[in-house]
């Protein structure tokens, strides 16, 4: 019997909460603020988006099977340039499926998207600022190194559009919009995947 969403959220949020306090390093102490990125032209309206758009992209509520590919946590912090953590505020992540297919009717390969993916997602980021999702990790899409798409809200008000990467991929190097980032601000975005107590993870903290 599948687990209620309720419940898989609540777990995440715990886990964001138990590793929250060693989590804020690199960019956040440092104050470097995180670098902004084109939104791209596959940014699924609320019409387009699934009915489920928690923080779990992997499993969309009421179906059986989960999306195909490399599942693992993504975490971090949003905090402001001095360091404080930013409570209360929106992130959004949304990226294309195991095959580089966006839910998006603007992509072409959009009527092959993986069904059992959610593509969209969002979270609230806690007391602390932590925010936490459970999706795979980004795959080759046309043209461009594997990436996920990010906004930040805070209220209706947007403050950050981003990208995030994968640490070392042969891709990143022949990726403009990755290349048009200072080595900190390429490092800043990104993610460097451990092993952690419950599977894969990446940590990724936000600067606003």
């Amino acid at each position: 019997m599948t687990a209620p969403k309720k419940s898989r959220r609540s777990l995440l949020a715990g886990l964001a909460g138990f590793t929250g306090v060693s989590t804020l390093g690199g960019c956040a102490t440092a104050g470097v603020l995180t670098p902004r990125a084109m939104e791209g032209p596959f940014y699924p309206s609320p019409a387009m988006r699934t009915p489920d758009t928690d923080n779990d992209l992997v499993k969309i509520m009421g179906m059986v099977q989960e999306a195909g590919g490399e599942v693992f946590t993504l975490r971090g912090k949003i905090t402001g340039r001095d360091g404080q953590p930013r409570a209360g505020h929106r992130i959004e992540i949304w990226q294309c499926d195991l095959n580089g297919n966006y839910m998006h009717p603007g992509d072409d390969r959009s009527a092959n998207f993986d069904r059992a993916f959610q593509g969209f997602g969002h979270d609230m980021t806690g007391a602390d600022g932590s925010y936490v999702f459970r999706t795979i990790k980004p795959t080759m899409y046309p043209g461009r190194t594997p990436h996920i798409h990010a906004k930040v809200f805070d209220g209706v008000r947007e403050l950050l559009t981003t990208q995030i990467y994968i640490k070392g991929h042969p891709s990143n190097a022949g990726d403009g919009i990755f290349n048009d980032m200072t080595r900190a601000e390429a490092d800043a975005v990104s993610m460097d995947f451990v092993r952690g107590q419950n599977g894969t993870e990446a940590t990724i903290n936000i600067v606003v």
